[in-house]
């Protein structure tokens, strides 16, 4: 069968510029985490998609004169796309434009310059969508596959940008994202450009148009002069190089990220002859190693510690603190951490076998081997420390990591829970929060190692004399002490444990607080080292089995005394009664909630208004508030672009509330299943590069295949309402039963478990990419003037779906995502029964 170029080279186009879009979007969604806070993610998801949704109202409202001039105007988006692309990063971070989130709350010109950062990441989404649109209004017949390279166009765009975020740092990606942009608009600029592309005869709908082949060849009627053709040929070509030359400049002179000031890393260079000495970027973020003579470490050290505190070099991972660089035993055998209270298990007697979980940068591995363990287990996530400890920083480690006492494992802590079989008999888990606490800045991030799942794992690890310590910094409001303890009472409760403070000890010093629970109940000998451990460095304990209220603050007096009386409320039977009247939500997260810093409780904010202040406490909970408002932005400007196009539609036939909820409800539905599929995949594969690429990739390219078998399995009404009850109950069966498989292949090789995962993903996938397709033939021929809104409705309501999902996951959790996801489909099945797919909109639709 012979290859048609003209054709060819339209869908290689369209899948470039797809690629480019997606490419696009986690490259900012990198430099955002690194100026700002991984929150920023959810903004240019929603900047992307109403993108989106505002080209689809810009089509529908000038789609006459856009597919009259289609032949120039759809490699012009094209290059002006790929220009924006390359300049707006660099027009972002000037100092006129540039915002700082933590300062949104304070006053007006923060918000003001949100505003103008949106517009400026906007642009470059609105034309290349409104490119894509283009194609998709213009050959509305040809949907399915042309949705097809879209789709897969999107899907290798992320696994090639998984890719580039290894070799290139952050501020080089939009650049190179940018020539694809410019590649795929050479792709289309016209041979013989005529300006009178398309017949000129208002009546006639999608179908009449010229075919793609004609389009990408300029082959049309009606043309003007020669002198007009070649002006625009000019002007194309112009364009063309001069946003090669955008995208080049930006990488030869790639724009300065200024980070917030508020960022570790950006208080930290304020001192004396502090710079960065290596850095190396990853999809795991951009990590630093930072020297300054003036540098010193000591979290929460005891006021009895006499010595020198040596000079210290530190890692901050996207600006944000990551660990400092502590020697190894044989070079600082008498630890300063010893003198914390992150010593406290080290007080009870030697531990001979180890595990620390999420180790980061080795200074819990270097005091475990100083306290006499022969056996340490470490598992950190992320390679790059890994690497740099194994190497640049080899030298002031001792070599910890070749120590031959020492195992490390490279993937997530929680799914190495799910994969060891060994018993331990001290588990340790990193320092929770910051000192000072992090404004709520956690909020979002999800952390499957402080569930009440993961501490039954670890407590079922542990040998029958074992013990699990976990530190945390001492916050007020109080909120992280709290929450550990209340994980930690009620995980022992469902391991038919009574009396849980027989088990429990805690040790306060003047920032930190060290949390342990013992496997067997702590002994007489066992309490008495811990209060000769407090009495030596002057710590006071805040929980033993037989605590005296005037031990607990002998030395470290506190402010607000009431911690002690919250601790007894939580191992009380009176807890549900403590955590309904609690301000915050101290509840214990879980795998279906696995948010561990989100404490905010919707119907208490005006009540902590009241109590610290409208302009305070915004910075309690900055990082849910942030997204709350997010969903707000997006919801007002998703209605407005869904709104807006209708004053100026003619009424052809259709339905127009049907044509919403179907489209609405795609958008709506296929984001809630792809956030959740994320976060589902990321404990299997222990790995969140993996997880992401695994299930974007997967189910782009399945439903971009989805989309091309649309129109053969899709031949009557009957097909289509299948399709659509079969992607409900696909949906539900995920919701009960992928959990429950994913936990038993855990244990399956890396690459067998990426088959695995494909085959989970590929039957939803499928199906779920045949329904838009198939609503857009509908409409061809019948209410074209439609077509472009209802494209434009699928991305607004997507945008909604992104910021909504995380919303629900918060108050309710991922199951009820998923609900709500069957739910959309529902609405679209409900809709298309009663509008889009009623008999009569069937009639010629196999031909």
């Amino acid at each position: 069968m012979a290859v048609n170029l003209p054709r060819l080279r339209l869908h290689l186009a369209l899948a470039m510029i797809s690629a480019a879009v997606i490419a696009y979007q986690l490259a900012l969604m990198q430099i955002l985490s690194v100026v700002q806070w991984h929150h920023f993610a959810y903004m240019i998801i929603t900047v992307a998609l109403l993108g989106f949704g505002a080209a689809g109202a810009c089509i529908s409202l000038t789609r006459p004169w856009l597919m009259r001039r289609f032949s120039a105007l759809l490699p012009l988006a094209l290059c002006l796309s790929g220009a924006m692309m390359a300049v707006m990063t660099v027009v972002a971070q000037s100092s006129w434009a540039r915002f700082d989130s933590l300062l949104l709350f304070t006053g007006l010109s923060q918000f003001l310059r949100l505003l103008v950062t949106y517009g400026l990441y906007f642009l470059p989404f609105f034309l290349a969508a409104l490119a894509i649109g283009m194609i998709f209004v213009h050959a509305a017949g040809d949907i399915g596959r042309l949705y097809f390279w879209n789709l897969t166009g999107s899907g290798a765009g992320a696994l090639a940008m998984t890719g580039l975020l290894w070799l290139f740092p952050p501020p080089l990606l939009p650049g190179l994202v940018a020539l694809a942009a410019v590649a795929a608009a050479t792709l289309v600029l016209p041979e013989g450009l005529r300006m009178a592309d398309l017949p000129r005869d208002r009546g006639s709908g999608a179908g009449a148009l010229p075919s793609p082949e004609r389009i990408a060849a300029g082959q049309s009627a009606g043309a003007p002069g020669r002198h007009s053709r070649g002006r625009w040929r000019m002007a194309l070509g112009a364009a063309a190089v001069l946003s090669g030359l955008a995208a080049v400049f930006s990488l030869i002179h790639p724009p300065a990220l200024v980070l917030s000031e508020f960022k570790g890393l950006s208080r930290a260079m304020h001192l004396p002859e502090a710079r960065i000495t290596h850095e190396r970027g990853s999809p795991y973020g951009l990590m630093q190693i930072y020297s300054s003579p003036a540098l010193r470490y000591a979290p929460g050290l005891s006021l009895v510690y006499q010595e020198r505190i040596p000079v210290r070099k530190a890692v901050f991972n996207n600006g944000e603190w990551f660990g400092a660089i502590v020697p190894g035993p044989e070079e600082a055998p008498d630890t300063f951490l010893d003198h914390t209270t992150g010593a406290l298990p080290y007080a009870l007697g030697t531990r001979r076998r180890v595990l620390i979980l999420d180790a980061g940068t080795g200074s819990l591995i270097s005091q475990a081997l100083s306290r006499g363990a022969q056996e340490v287990t470490a598992v950190e996530p992320h390679p790059v420390i890994l690497s740099f400890l194994r190497e640049e920083l080899a030298r002031e480690t001792g070599n910890l990591l070749a120590h031959p006492a020492v195992s490390i494992r490279n993937l997530s802590s929680r799914t190495f829970l799910f994969l060891d079989r060994s018993q331990y008999d001290l588990i340790l888990l990193p320092t929770v929060d910051a000192f000072g606490g992090a404004s709520g800045l956690q909020a979002l991030r999800e952390q499957y190692l402080l569930t009440r799942e993961a501490f039954r794992q670890i407590w079922r690890k542990l040998t029958p004399q074992g013990a699990v310590g976990v530190t945390a910094w001492m916050d007020y409001p109080l909120r992280h002490p709290l929450k550990i303890i209340s994980t930690l009472a009620e995980v022992l409760e469902e391991e038919g444990i009574t009396d849980v403070r027989a088990h429990l000890a805690a040790v306060r010093g003047w920032g930190t607080v060290t949390i342990l629970a013992k496997k067997s109940p702590l002994t007489a000998a066992e309490t008495d080292k811990i209060r000769r451990f407090c009495e030596d460095l002057l710590f006071d304990p805040a929980l033993l089995p037989d605590l005296r209220e005037e031990e607990r603050m002998r030395f470290n007096g506190l402010q607000d005394g009431r911690f002690f009386l919250y601790l007894d409320k939580i191992l009380s039977p009176q807890r549900e009664l403590f955590y309904a009247d609690y301000a915050f939500n101290i509840r214990p997260a879980t795998d279906d909630r696995p948010y561990f810093s989100q404490f905010l409780r919707l119907p208490r904010i005006p009540d902590l208004a009241g109590v610290y202040g409208t302009g305070t406490f915004p910075f309690l909970e900055a990082g849910y508030l942030l997204v709350l408002l997010t969903l707000l932005q997006v919801a007002i400007i998703a209605a407005v672009l869904i709104i807006l196009p209708l004053r100026f539609l003619r009424r052809e036939g259709g339905c127009r509330m049907g044509t919403l909820l179907y489209f609405g409800g795609l958008g709506l539905g296929y984001m809630f299943v792809e956030i959740v599929l994320i976060q589902r995949f990321l404990l299997y594969f222990g790995n969140t590069v993996h997880a992401a690429a695994a299930v974007i990739s997967g189910m782009l390219v399945c439903s971009g295949i989805g989309s091309l078998l649309s129109r053969r399995v899709i031949t009557k009404r009957a097909h289509a309402l299948t399709v659509l009850v079969l992607i409900v109950l696909l949906i539900l069966l995920y919701a009960l039963l992928l959990t429950p498989v994913l936990q038993a292949t855990i244990t399956l090789p890396p690459a067998a478990k990426l088959a695995f995962s494909l085959i989970l993903i590929a039957p939803a996938a499928l199906v779920m990419g045949m329904p838009f397709p198939m609503g857009i033939r509908l409409l061809a021929g019948k209410a074209d003037q439609e077509i472009p809104w209802a494209w434009g409705i699928n991305g607004c309501l997507s945008v909604v779906g992104t910021v909504l999902a995380a919303v629900i996951a918060v108050e309710l959790g991922f199951v009820w995502v998923m609900i709500l996801a069957a739910f959309s489909y529902g609405t679209t099945l409900i809709s298309g029964w009663t509008g889009l797919l009623r008999p009569e909109a069937f009639r010629g639709y196999s031909r």
